[in-house]
Order: structure tokens, then C-alpha cells, then sequence
């Protein structure tokens, strides 16, 4: 059948198709079909449309985790097409298959190094990605030599890709090493955000044993942290850190060291060792360097990135001062608000550390009371945070919460909470008969697990009472028949044997019971009933050493070597052989069974992880992973710090060739925008906290006041640091006064990158010229006072070719979608993850790509009213880039006349309220005979209301109006036919209507209504388990409003019935006006 479109997310080409493919590609054709022919095809049509198409769906099928090598041939060929959207595509495909397709990716390798020299920066970033993605022994020195040439790239996008390409070089060939270290140590000194926390994680991957690399960069580093991106700033700020544990020494290291008893009288001599050993304790002065890390770093407390928070807490954990770490508590407690994944990190590294610093987080105490929607791994953790908080103060009203747990429908965490309030029993005293009783009274719930724990954790405080307790003893042996759990069970023999004295007529009548059903116990009861067996021989011979022979012999022949081997070895204690009466063993067999046992020790399961650092995968799994490095400890004595300082090179020139605008007065405070070596420490770390406190996250603003109210709370230790920062500001001061010398000339020739921007702001600092980072600031901030935009416009006046060439360093060139430029996030560079809309009821329904693809036009614009311009348009069904709600539309761009048509762009809109339109990216030249492409989104707000706007085009205005079929104004949902059923039945009454529909001729088969389905509406199927009924699901592109469409499937009559079920009941009626007369043609 010739069609229009196609299925499985696959657009056909120009030509009839037909389209199958297996059950298993989710495709609805069974006929015989090669797999991804129409995709070929498209590959290699002439058209940049079709070709555009098919690798967006490569794409697609690819981040579905679907095999798509086999079109690695004709991928490949389409390198070197001259569009630049279907290049930056085709190099994505590659960099995931390059590896694959070694032989196929070589043919094409010259041509990735003409792309090293494009003049673009993504396709040079992108062609050195697949370079560095081909493993290939044979192709290193290329490797090497291109990224020698991107790490001197004018481009910082460029620069971070020859970074993260040096890792892969050095597992590809690790002799390199040394050379790749030179490169790196470029990379190190490049004074970009963009590329810094890149440069970082090669040097962590290649050489992390050369700390000397990072001596010159690291206050450098320290002042950029606050700009990197989130995921360079986790790898900073755990490289600073094992940094700071070489460099610097432990802050702490004479705070847990306690003072020994002094005799009443004491000599001169030990008085001056007591001065000695007490100037030995004192604490040293902080460096300035290391209350530079702990400044810069504790603005990042506030950032949205869950991970940069937990590196910053790990950071302060491991070298700040005890009198400081308390300072991450809150911003870890406001991570508990995420989702769950987090919450478990994050509870786990808290767990970690409350069992040292108890009063670190007693104040947030009620944030870690358990809510009822926790899954259970939260609760236990939760469990675990609040009985490691627990203290003589607060233990009523842990103890009142855990009292609310026990009632639960979780049992494993009603165990749980039945283990922790024992553990409080046990390390509280002063609450100890309290839990109990408590825990006694359980003892009579119906639930057996909760009887069973009770038990358990019973024992284990009788255990550790120094007087015993014959009721509660009593009281259990009574329960024996009742409790059905193995370890309770066990539990209350052992008790019964350890205490067999107190309870002398209950223990024998216990074994006796026991003894009958020995057979069917399990092996850690078995073993019990063996002990209990022993010491009541032990301690009651005539009465029970008949009882204690037959469980002997019941042992001697039981299924399990434990138990055979335990009833062997006792046995021959308590009933030696002949001719072995008078052994020592058995003369002391009462002692070694009945010797005092040390009570059991209740601790924090998190108190061993301490050997792991904080928020490392080795800490959450609390055992060493794969390539984990242990945390170094602090030297005893600081290594020197003069390492650090850089020297900035001073240029002295005559007063008289100053410029008018570099004079200024001496008295006068030059503040500098970013500064790695001029400004103290102090100075650097103040610009650090207040650029990152205006990107703060809303739901951290309440933290703001706590955070300034705890800085103020440390005058001492800043009051200690002026002193030591004195010699930084006295080489800062001179080294501003030198900048202050420099002439023009000299600063245009610092960086050609940074000079454009900059030079709007050499009326107020001439620092910037030189010390300025290639990267784009909108608005920089001097005293307060902010540019204007006429001040910041007037440098960007008319610039020629070659200055928007040299530009290229400070941002991204504009291309024809804004949203693929690294700087927006494309699809070229990682993104943050956006949350997207849980739609009731069910998890099943996610949004998912269309099954067809419409491939007919219709005319916007006649080239005869138009002189020879023709615009056509076309529903693609794929997502906007722009926005979800607006529904993409391919324009296409025709000159039919014999001249060239310059400037088409969008002009005035005239949209209905609630509409909004995402223009189309200028042309600015249309040959004659030549098509162009354009994507246009329209958010059409769930009506068929037209979209006005104009077109311009070499000077002429053109008006336009583009109509969506109701149809095209849905998006496909991927859902389960329970979700299905479920939401179908929330929507009857008045959100349902039903046609009857009579279908044509060539229309009588399932497969045949799918298709005329798809074609009418952008919507997907719904596996149904009843043949008979075909089901359909999707929403509207703006409101997301469900959008439930069934069809039955008819027998012996040409008839079926239509139902559609929406809240909307405008596009319920739309929709179904039009579903008959798409059903309605032959």
C-alpha cells in the first residue's frame, strides 16, 4: 500500500515503501522488509530535510538503547554534508559507534582532521570527540598532535574536549604519559570556568600523584570554583581536598588530646614540662591558603546539585576545624526534600557522621522522623540517624516517635524500630528499665514478627543487666509454644540455660517440650536446645540427665555436621568415656559453660566506615570499590607554602605615555573581578561568596541569615588570620600599583579573546585586560555599581569578519538553533536533568516518539504573489527544542525565481491569547533553483485558531497563517492497559464520546484502522489483551491533557465503534469530526 507516512518512528523517503518490519521493533507490518532500509534511503537522498529527519531518529533509537551499527555506512558517508545540523548529528552517532566500527570510522579519519580546522567550534569539538572515540593503537600520534592543537584553541569549548580526550588517550596508550602531562599542564593554567573542572578530572585520571602541577594553579582554582559547572566543581573540590590533607596540617590537632593529672605538689622541672607539652598542644594557626579552600568552598553549600553539597560536606569533614564542620548540617538536611535516591546518599553519609558528632545535627532532630510514604531503606536509615542522635535530653521524645513506629504495616521496619529502641536501652541508662518493660509489654501483641524481635533484643538487655530479671524470664519460657521464629526461639533457650539457677522448675519442663519437637527444629534452635541440655545437667543432674542423654542421642544422627560435631564434643565433656573420669576438662566442664558472658556490644553498624572517605561509592557499599584511594593523612609539619605564590610580571613605562583614563589616585582601592595571585585570600574568598550567593536555590533562602549569623561567630579565628594575610595584601598592593603602569598597547596584546569584552570596562579597572577569563560576563560588577547597557553596547559597534573570528574564544558563534550551542545546552553537551510531569494514576504513562510521520505539505506562500518565494510547511510530530508545548513545523523555502533572495526572517506576530510562537533562524542568502529548511514551534494552546505572523524577505512583507488539525495538536503516551482502563474510567459521562463508524472497502483489517489511526492523530498504541478493541493513548502538546481513543474491530459487518474519552471536550468533538472523515475516504 502506498502511504504517506511511516511507523515505528521511521519517516519514509519520496518514494512508496513497503513498510514491516518484526513483532519485536515494535513496528505493525509482518510482511517480508528490510530492517532500516527507508532510513538508508533517506541517508541517501539529496535532500538535507530527509536527511535531517532520519538522524534525528537515529538519534532517537540510539538513546532508546536500540542497535543502531548497522547504519554505520550510511551514517559515515554523510560527514561531510554541508549542513551544518546534519554534521553535528552524524558526529553524535559516531562517537557512540566509533569503537564498534574501528575499520569503517579509519576510512574516514582524513576527514575528521579537515574538521579539526573548521571553522566552527562545535564541529571541531565534536570531530576531535570521534578522533579520540576510535581505539586504535595506529592512530595515537594523530590523537596526539590534534590535541596538542585544541588545547591552543581560541575556543574554551574546544579546549574542554582536548581535555576530557586526554584520559582516553592515556588508556589507549599509557607510554604517552609524559607527554600528555605538558598538555595538562597547559590545561591547568587555563583561567576559563569551562574548561577548569575538566582540566581537573584528566589530571585526576593521568597523574594524580603530581600535586606539583597544582601548587601554582591552586588559588587560582580556589577563586573559580564558585563559576565552574556543578560536575567541575565535584571533581575540584575532591582533588582540593586530598590537596589540603598533604599541604596543610590537621586543624585539629590538639583538640582531643586531654589534659593527664597534675600531682598536688610538683618540681621546676616538671612545671616547665607540663609548659612544654601544653605549647605542643596548642593549635597552630591556620594557613591562609586553607582558610581559603574552607571560604570559597561553603558558598556551594547552597547549590541545587545534590553531589556538590555532599563534596563540600566530605571537604569539611576531612580538613576544617571541629568548631567549623557543623556549618554543612543544614544545607545536608534540606537534601532530605529530594527524592529518594538522594535522601539514601545523603542519610547515609549523616548516619556516618552523627555517630561522632552527635550535636551537629540535634538540632534538625524532627527532620528525620520517619513519614509514612518512605520506602522502607529511608526509614531504616532514618532509624539509624535518630538513635545515633539520641541523648539523655531528647531520649523521651525519640522514644514517644519510636512508640508510634511499632504500630506499623512495615514489619521489617517495626523490627527495625524494636533493634533501635534496645540499642537506646542499652546505651542510656538512665531509660533502660523504661524500653523494658516496654519492650515486655510487646511481648503480648498479636503480631508474631514483633513478639519474635522482642525477644531477641530482650535477651541481649538481660544480658547486659548486672541483676537478673526471673518474671520477664518467666514470662517468655511461658511463650515458647506460641513464637514460631527460629532466633526468638533460640533467644529464649539460651536465656533459660544462662539463668537455668533463677528458674530452676521452669527450664527442665522446657527441654522436655523441646526434646519432642528437636526434629523438626531448625539448626540455631538445634544448637540451643544442645546448650540448654548441658548446663541443666550441669547444674541439675538428677533430674534431667536422662532428658539430656536422649537429646544427645537425637543430635548424634541429625542431618546437619554442626550439629552432629557440637552433640559429639559436649557429649564427651559431660559424659567422658571409660578410663577418662578424671579429666581436667570435665572436672571444669560447669565453669566453661557457665562462665560469665560480656554483654553484647549495640553499636552503630556506620561507625566502621570511618576508614572510608565521606561520600564516596566505598562509603555508601562500606567496602572497598575498584580504584578507590585512601584519603592521605595530614603531615605533621606543613610543607612550604611560598610553592603557591605566583609571580606576576611587572612592565614599568614613562607616567607621561600613560593614558588619561589609567590615572588614578593612589589612595584609590582597585578591585578586581576574579584573581588568583594579586589579592589576599581573605579579599579573593569575599568576591567568591557574594557571586554564588545570587545564584542560591529559592528553598535555600531561610538558610541565608543562619549561615551569615554563623560567620560572624568567628571573629577569633579571622582576627588570627589578619596577621597572617598582612605579607598577601602588602604583594597585592604593590602588584595593583604595577598593573596601574601598563600601557594600552600592551593590554590589547594580553588575549584577543578577552579584549573585546573588556575594553567596556578599562574606565574603571585596567586589571581585567590582563587577568580576565575567556569567558562571557553580562554584566561585571565594580563597587556596586553596574554597567549600563549604552556603555556595554557602544564596544560592540561595527565589527568586522575577522573580530567576530577572534570572538570565538569568549562564547559560542550563533547557529541557526540557538539551543545546540554549549552554553544552552545542546545536543552535544551534557544538560541538566529536567523533572518532567508524573501523570496520574500510573508510572507507566511517559511520553513517547510518533509512530508516523507525515511527509505531505501544504502552501503557505505562492512564489507568483511572492515573486518567486514559495513557503510550504509540515507537521514533523517530533519535539520542540524550545519547549515541550509547542508543536514543531518544518518550513520549507523555495526560490523559484532567477535572483537571490536575501534576509527571510520572521516578523510581526499577531497570536490569540494564551498562543506563542519560537521563530525560525534567519537566512541570510536563497539562491536561485535552492531549498532551505527552517523549524518553526508553535504553542497553539489546544485550539485550531490560526498563527499570524509575517515573513520577511529581501525587504518585502509577506503574511502567513498556519492552521493545525486537531490532530497534530497531540503528542503520543507510552501506557499500560491498566493505566489505560484506569484513566478511561475517570472520564465517562460528559468527557466521553461515541460514533459509530462505517469503514470503507480497503479499511476492514486491524492494521489498516492503525494506520488511519496515525495518520489522523499523533497518537501511539495501547497493547491490549483483547484483540477485538484497539486502544489508543496521548495528550495535548500544551495543557497535557489526557487524550484516550479505543476502536473495535469489526467481524462480519463494515461498522465500528468509536469512543473517545478527554476533558476537553472541544477536541473530543474536533477529533472525532475528523476521525470520520479520514475513515469516510475510500
Amino acid at each position: 500500500m502506498a502511504s504517506g507516512g511511516s511507523y515505528s518512528g521511521e519517516r519514509p523517503p519520496s518514494v512508496d515503501v513497503d513498510y514491516s518490519a518484526d513483532p519485536a521493533s515494535g513496528s505493525f507490518f509482518s510482511t517480508e522488509f528490510k530492517k532500516h532500509e527507508d532510513l538508508k534511503q533517506m541517508l541517501d537522498s539529496n535532500k538535507d530535510g530527509l536527511k535531517l529527519e532520519a538522524m534525528k531518529r537515529i538519534i532517537g533509537m540510539v538513546a532508546k538503547g536500540r542497535d543502531a551499527s548497522e547504519l554505520f555506512p550510511a551514517v559515515v558517508k554523510n560527514v561531510v554534508s554541508a549542513n551544518l545540523e546534519v554534521k553535528k548529528l552524524v558526529y553524535v552517532y559516531l562517537v557512540r559507534y566509533a569503537e564498534e566500527q574501528q575499520d569503517l570510522a579509519l576510512l574516514s579519519i582524513s576527514t575528521f582532521q579537515r574538521a579539526l580546522k573548521d571553522p566552527n567550534q562545535l564541529i571541531r569539538a565534536c570531530a576531535l570527540r570521534v578522533l579520540s572515540s576510535i581505539r586504535v593503537p595506529v592512530i595515537v600520534p594523530i590523537m596526539m598532535l590534534a590535541i596538542k592543537d585544541a588545547v591552543t584553541d581560541m575556543s574554551p569549548y574546544v579546549r574542554k574536549t582536548a581535555a576530557h580526550a586526554i584520559p582516553k588517550l592515556y588508556s589507549l596508550d599509557p607510554e604517552q604519559k609524559e607527554e600528555l602531562i605538558q598538555v595538562l599542564e597547559k590545561l591547568l593554567s587555563d583561567k576559563t570556568t569551562l574548561v577548569v573542572g575538566s582540566a581537573v578530572m584528566a589530571f585526576e585520571e593521568v597523574c594524580p600523584e603530581r600535586i606539583d602541577l597544582i601548587h601554582k594553579n591552586y588559588r587560582k582554582l580556589c577563586n573559580l570554583l564558585v563559576d565552574v559547572e556543578e560536575w567541575g566543581q565535584i571533581v575540584i573540590i575532591n582533588m582540593l581536598t586530598r590537596y589540603a590533607r598533604t599541604q596543610f596540617v590537621d586543624p585539629n590537632i590538639g583538640d582531643h588530646l586531654e589534659e593527664k593529672e597534675k600531682p598536688f605538689y610538683e618540681d621546676e622541672d616538671d612545671e616547665e614540662t607540663a609548659v612544654e607539652l601544653d605549647n605542643s598542644r596548642r593549635p597552630k594557626p591556620m594557613d591562609p591558603d586553607h582558610r581559603l579552600l574552607l571560604r570559597n568552598t561553603k558558598p556551594l553549600l547552597q547549590s541545587r546539585n545534590a553531589a556538590v553539597v555532599l563534596a563540600v560536606a566530605q571537604l569539611y569533614q576531612h580538613i576544617a576545624p571541629r568548631s567549623e564542620v557543623s556549618q554543612v548540617a543544614r544545607a545536608l538536611v534540606r537534601l532530605l526534600r529530594s527524592h529518594r535516591e538522594v535522601q539514601a546518599v545523603v542519610l547515609t553519609n549523616i548516619a556516618s557522621m552523627s555517630t561522632r558528632r552527635k550535636g551537629m545535627f540535634e538540632p534538625y532532630l524532627k527532620s528525620f522522623f520517619v513519614r509514612s510514604c518512605d520506602p522502607t531503606h529511608i526509614k531504616a536509615l532514618k532509624l539509624e540517624v535518630l538513635t545515633n542522635l539520641a541523648t539523655d535530653t531528647n531520649i523521651s521524645v525519640i522514644l514517644r516517635e519510636f512508640q508510634t513506629y511499632i504500630g506499623s504495616s512495615d514489619k521489617e521496619f517495626v523490627a527495625a524500630t524494636i533493634q533501635a529502641i534496645g540499642r537506646c536501652a542499652s546505651n542510656i541508662r538512665e531509660v533502660t528499665d523504661t524500653c523494658l518493660s516496654g519492650l515486655v509489654s510487646l511481648l503480648s501483641n498479636r503480631d508474631e514478627s514483633v513478639v519474635g524481635e522482642s525477644v531477641v533484643v530482650i535477651r541481649k538487655l538481660l544480658q547486659s543487666e548486672t541483676v537478673g530479671h526471673k518474671d520477664i524470664i518467666s514470662h517468655m519460657a511461658r511463650l515458647m509454644d506460641n513464637i514460631k521464629i527460629p532466633m526468638a526461639r533460640a533467644s529464649i533457650l539460651w536465656l533459660l540455660g544462662e539463668y537455668c539457677d533463677k528458674v530452676p522448675k521452669i527450664a527442665p519442663d522446657v527441654l522436655r517440650k523441646m526434646a519432642k519437637t528437636f526434629v523438626v527444629e531448625d539448626d540455631i534452635v538445634k544448637l540451643q536446645i544442645l546448650t540448654l541440655a548441658t548446663k541443666l545437667f550441669l547444674t541439675n543432674p538428677k533430674q534431667t540427665r536422662l532428658l539430656c542423654q536422649y537429646v544427645y542421642n537425637l543430635a548424634k544422627y541429625d542431618t546437619n555436621y554442626d550439629i552432629r560435631d557440637r552433640a559429639r564434643f559436649t557429649r564427651a565433656l559431660v559424659f567422658p568415656p571409660q578410663g577418662h573420669e578424671d579429666n581436667k576438662l570435665t572436672k571444669h566442664a560447669k565453669k566453661i559453660f557457665l562462665a560469665t558472658k560480656p554483654p553484647p556490644l549495640q553499636q552503630s553498624s556506620f561507625k566502621d566506615r570511618d576508614q572510608f572517605q565521606l561520600s564516596t561509592l566505598s562509603h555508601l557499599i562500606n567496602a572497598r570499590a575498584t580504584g578507590y584511594q585512601d584519603l592521605p593523612m595530614f603531615p605533621e609539619e606543613a610543607p612550604d607554602p611560598s610553592v603557591r605564590n605566583v609571580e606576576v610580571p611587572v612592565v614599568f613605562t614613562q607616567e607621561s605615555h600613560k593614558p588619561a583614563h589609567q590615572k588614578r589616585n593612589k589612595n584609590q582601592k582597585i578591585k578586581s573581578f576574579y584573581s588568583d595571585e594579586e589579592s589576599s585570600p581573605e579579599d579573593e574568598s569575599e568576591e567568591s561568596s557574594s557571586g554564588s550567593e545570587s545564584d542560591s536555590d529559592e528553598d535555600t533562602t531561610d538558610s541565608d541569615s543562619e549561615e551569615s549569623s554563623s560567620d560572624e561567630s568567628e571573629p577569633e579565628s579571622e582576627e588570627a588570620d589578619n596577621e597572617e594575610h598582612s605579607q598577601f595584601k602588602r604583594r597585592s598592593n604593590s602588584s595593583g600599583k604595577s598593573e596601574k603602569q601598563k600601557d594600552s598597547s600592551e593590554s590589547e596584546e594580553s588575549d584577543s579573546s578577552s579584549s573585546s569584552e573588556s575594553s567596556s570596562c578599562e574606565s574603571s579597572s585596567k586589571e581585567e585586560s590582563e587577568d580576565s577569563f575567556d569567558e562571557k560576563v553580562k554584566t561585571k560588577v565594580f563597587k556596586g555599581k553596574i554597567l549600563g547597557k549604552n556603555e556595554s553596547s557602544a564596544v560592540g559597534g561595527n565589527r568586522s569578519n575577522l573580530d567576530l573570528l577572534l570572538d570565538l574564544g569568549d562564547s559560542p558563534p550563533s547557529v541557526d538553533t540557538p539551543l545546540l550551542t554549549p552554553s544552552l545546552g545542546g545536543l552535544l553537551t551534557p544538560t541538566p536533568t529536567v523533572q518532567q510531569q508524573i501523570l496520574p494514576p500510573g508510572a507507566s504513562i511517559q511520553p513517547a516518539s510518533a509512530k508516523y510521520i507525515p511527509t505531505v505539505t501544504f502552501e503557505l506562500l505562492n512564489r507568483i504573489s511572492s515573486g518567486g518565494l514559495t513557503v510550504s510547511a509540515r507537521f514533523t510530530r517530533s519535539p520542540h527544542l524550545y519547549s515541550p508545548r509547542m508543536i514543531s513545523v518544518e518550513l520549507t523555502f523555495t526560490n523559484s525565481g532567477s535572483e537571490e533572495i536575501r534576509d527571510i526572517s520572521l516578523g510581526k506576530q499577531k497570536l490569540a491569547p494564551g498562543m506563542s510562537l519560537h521563530e525560525f533562524a534567519s537566512i541570510a542568502v536563497l539562491n536561485p533553483d535552492t531549498t532551505l529548511y527552517g523549524t518553526l514551534g508553535v504553542d497553539f494552546n489546544d485550539t485550531t485558531q490560526p498563527a499570524v505572523f509575517d515573513v520577511l524577505a529581501a525587504g518585502r512583507t509577506f503574511n502567513i497563517s498556519i492552521t493545525a488539525p486537531v490532530g497534530e495538536l497531540l503528542t503520543p503516551l507510552a501506557m499500560s492497559e491498566d493505566d489505560f482502563n484506569h484513566n478511561q474510567g475517570k472520564l465517562r459521562g460528559m468527557n466521553e464520546l461515541s460514533e459509530t463508524l462505517k469503514l470503507p472497502s480497503n479499511v476492514s483489517k486491524a492494521k489498516d484502522m492503525i494506520t488511519r489511526v496515525y495518520e489522523t492523530a499523533n497518537l501511539l498504541q495501547v497493547q491490549s489483551t483483547d484483540d477485538k478493541i484497539l486502544k489508543f493513548g496521548g495528550q495535548t502538546a500544551s495543557g497535557k491533557v489526557l487524550v484516550l481513543l479505543s476502536l473495535t474491530v469489526p467481524e462480519n459487518n463494515q461498522e465500528s465503534l468509536l469512543t473517545i474519552n478527554c476533558e476537553k471536550m472541544v477536541i473530543s468533538s474536533m477529533l472525532l469530526k475528523e476521525f470520520q472523515s479520514s475513515f469516510a475516504k475510500g
